[in-house]
């Protein structure tokens, strides 16, 4: 098998190709040439591309795309070409310009986009029972501290790569997405810098949804977090119920990437995504949404 990493945007390309390398012959590209120096340090056996172009050539059986948020469209749509499976690293569209260039490309039943979360072992056997259930909650604590040196500027940049809110906030709408359906609006957004005063946008954020059957959601995003978790909450009449997702001892299978990288796998075998487009469509325009309301 070999697939194709296309951009090291950000680290979760580094995270996916420790499970790819055990599958594949891995081919790389990125336009950052200290990212790329770092990525095959890694892997000195990787194939290095030149362009985008050069590294979709050739035998491949899928394509994983890590581009900054604006370059997306564009590059997905050559991907899109080669008929090739592929996931895009979340998320996806970060704007409201960027989700309208990807509603105009033809974007088929092997191309999966999703926070890894979903994959979770912790997550993946949850399931909600709509009768019963009054309200959920999704809480986000993943620090955003990097980002207020100046490291990667793009993914803190609202208008860019949606910053704080849609970045991290993408884990737990996918979560309560992932369980109650993609019927779903946000009603209400807000964020803040509460301790990294040098960010472009916020360090803490809240979301308030509701879905068309009248369950209500919270998705919390704490970016000033020293441990890693994730939580969701289900609100019942008789009680909660709350389940924790967490790095633990191998935070690659413990957070889902190992997950993901499975079920891309499948689909450069010949499966769908197990994440149909449409849900993830309705996951960024909820992302999109929150981030214009404030």
């Amino acid at each position: 098998m070999r697939i194709a990493l296309a951009g090291l945007a950000t680290s979760h390309p580094y995270t996916d190709a420790r499970t790819l390398s055990r599958h594949a012959e891995l081919v790389v590209w990125e336009q950052d040439q200290e990212r790329l120096a770092r990525f095959t340090a890694e892997h000195p056996r990787a194939k290095v591309a030149g362009s985008l172009e050069e590294a979709l050539s050739g035998r491949l059986d899928g394509v994983v795309l890590t581009v900054p948020n604006p370059q997306v469209p564009e590059a997905l749509g050559k991907v899109l070409e080669t008929g090739l499976p592929c996931f895009v690293n979340k998320p996806a569209a970060a704007a409201r310009a960027q989700l309208e260039q990807l509603d105009r490309l033809p974007i088929h039943d092997r191309v999966l986009s999703c926070s890894v979360l979903r994959f979770a072992p912790a997550f993946a056997d949850v399931r909600a029972d709509r009768g019963e259930l009054l309200a959920v909650r999704a809480t986000v604590r993943h620090d955003v501290g990097l980002w207020a040196t100046g490291y990667n500027a793009w993914q803190d940049t609202p208008g860019e790569g949606g910053g704080t809110m849609v970045t991290m906030g993408v884990h737990g709408v996918e979560l309560l997405v992932a369980l109650l359906g993609p019927d779903v609006r946000p009603v209400g957004a807000a964020g803040a810098r509460r301790h990294y005063t040098t960010l472009r946008s916020e360090d803490t954020g809240v979301m308030a949804l509701r879905w068309d059957d009248g369950v209500t959601g919270v998705v919390e995003i704490l970016g000033v977090s020293e441990p890693e978790s994730y939580s969701v909450t289900l609100h019942r009449r008789d009680g909660s119920e709350t389940i924790v997702i967490e790095p633990g001892d191998d935070p690659v299978r413990g957070l889902g990437y190992e997950g993901t990288i499975e079920a891309f796998l499948a689909m450069a075998g010949g499966a769908p995504s197990p994440v149909p487009w449409a849900e993830t469509r309705a996951i960024l325009d909820v992302l999109v949404r929150a981030r214009e309301d404030f």
